[in-house]
């Protein structure tokens, strides 16, 4: 399984529309609003990398996403 932690930087007010956008992508299990740098915090999980690079390609499709940054998580380390 790929996972990863993808960070969300959208325009501002639009956080709740961006939100509900992505609790409809496949592959993605967690959406969550932070206060920060940036907007939304996603974790999304695919079987394979290709998958999960996919996963990524459907977040960023969103017209009121600014800017992600992804940080693929290490298996082995830390709580799965």
């Amino acid at each position: 399984m790929s996972r990863a932690y993808v960070l969300i930087h959208c325009d501002m007010g639009y956080e709740e529309h961006v939100i509900d956008f992505l609790k409809s992508i496949k592959g993605i299990s967690e959406v969550n609003g932070v206060f920060g740098a940036y907007d939304i915090v996603v974790k999304a999980e695919a079987p394979t990398s290709d998958g999960l690079e996919n996963v990524v390609a459907n977040i960023r499709k969103n017209q009121r996403i600014r800017s992600t940054l992804t940080l693929p998580i290490i298996e082995g380390q830390g709580k799965s």
